[in-house]
């Protein structure tokens, strides 16, 4: 046998080494977002636009992002785990050159649409690759360690987005995005085995690729499981729309503190992390889904009620928190239970999965974005409807997974 044969059969070593090489692979995307948030009102400010065409630009990358998964995860099927990777971070590094240098929103909107097409290859191919590795149980557990790795990024990314905005200006926010697009390459070629074997390849076939998704849309089960994720991921990107004008421009926040407001939302999703890849091989994944969706659930509802008694930043942040520590919780267990279902296509399941998600979230960006500036109640109450309609996909339909 070949050493190449050898390579794509033998099972890779699962080490925290591994697990740190994974999260910061899958840090792509929480960076290319969070570390631009608190830039957002100066960059409408030195183009010249409106604040709704900058919060566009977010929604553009999270379109790409949407569209991206629709395509890289059949030929990661196909074709294998690891060279869609590679192709993917390369051509996302050179999509942040092409960001760091242009001079208009029209074009910024355009080069942020490619960046989040070819950053969505690093997010499928991830969760393919520790399926590839993992049973249910354990892939959830092993994604919440993953997850716990990935959220250092948005932990850190606004704080140096915003210090970074202040001193050096939002284009070095893009030039720092291609450097680690560089590493991560790098990373890739020392340390991700190729995890796809052989016989397990699927041919890339556009009828049975078509096939394939309209089997997991006709499941009523997958797809309860895939849309409660999708509105739990789309509140918390009327969050990300919204929030840096929200606090900065209403609440009177400096962009350089944003960050540090921000990182306590990640700080309650480590918490709700270590929790889950604690408990969900004692409890399984429904009991710590049906637990993570309450939760978020409770702070939608309080978002309102604070809301509507005029509580401002103070009577905001607690269930902001609340409902973003859920999120990884609620999105590992979701996955787990689908791709449990459909093992031999995980690439494409993870692929539907991640599409409607970030297309849910867009379509959500667009309508905060389009809601009056100036006033809190678009975010709120989007996040308030996305918590209720999330825990309903989950009881009416997920929950017989």
């Amino acid at each position: 046998m070949s050493d190449t044969a050898l390579e794509q059969t033998k099972a890779p070593q699962i080490t925290f080494l591994l697990f740190l090489v994974l999260g910061a692979i899958g840090a792509l995307t929480p960076l290319a977002i969070d570390m631009y948030l608190p830039a957002m009102p100066t960059i409408a400010r030195d183009l010249g636009v409106a604040d709704g065409a900058v919060q566009i630009t977010l929604t553009a990358y999270t379109a790409g992002f949407a569209i991206g998964q629709l395509i890289h995860g059949p030929l990661a099927d196909s074709y294998g785990r690891r060279p869609i990777l590679i192709l993917g971070v390369l051509f996302f590094g050179l999509a942040s050159v092409v960001s760091a240098t242009t001079t208009g929103i029209e074009a910024l909107t355009w080069v942020r649409t490619a960046q989040g097409f070819a950053g969505a290859a690093a997010a499928v191919i991830i969760q393919a690759v520790v399926r590839d590795m993992f049973d249910r149980e354990d892939f959830s557990r092993a994604m919440s360690f993953v997850t716990l790795v990935i959220t250092i990024a948005p932990l850190i990314a606004p704080m140096i987005g915003g210090y970074i905005a202040v001193w050096f200006g939002w284009r070095a926010i893009f030039w720092i995005l291609a450097a680690f697009a560089a590493v991560v390459i790098a990373l890739v070629f020392w340390k991700i085995p190729e995890t796809l074997s052989e016989e397990n390849k699927q041919p890339l076939r556009f009828g049975t690729t078509i096939r394939n998704y309209f089997r997991l849309c006709k499941n009523s089960v997958a797809m309860g499981l895939i849309l409660s994720g999708a509105f739990s991921f789309a509140g918390m990107f009327a969050f990300l729309t919204a929030g840096s004008f929200v606090y900065i421009d209403i609440y009177g926040v400096q962009p350089n503190h944003f960050g540090y407001l921000f990182a306590l939302n990640i700080v309650a999703m480590i918490i709700m992390t270590m929790i889950n890849g604690r408990l969900v091989k004692k409890v399984g994944s429904h009991a710590m889904l049906r637990f993570a969706l309450l939760v978020q659930l409770v702070a939608g509802l309080g978002l309102f009620v604070g809301w509507m008694l005029d509580l401002g930043l103070w009577g905001t942040v607690p269930f902001v928190v609340l409902f973003i520590g859920t999120l990884s919780t609620i999105g590992s267990n979701t996955m787990g239970l689908l791709l449990s279902g459909y093992p031999a296509m995980a690439g494409t399941a993870s692929s539907l999965a991640g599409t409607l998600r970030f297309g849910t979230g867009s379509v959500i960006g667009v309508v905060v974005a389009m809601l009056p500036d100036g006033a809190t109640w678009p975010m709120i109450t989007v996040m308030t409807a996305c918590s209720i309609l999330s825990a309903a996909f989950y009881w009416i339909f997920g929950r017989k997974a």
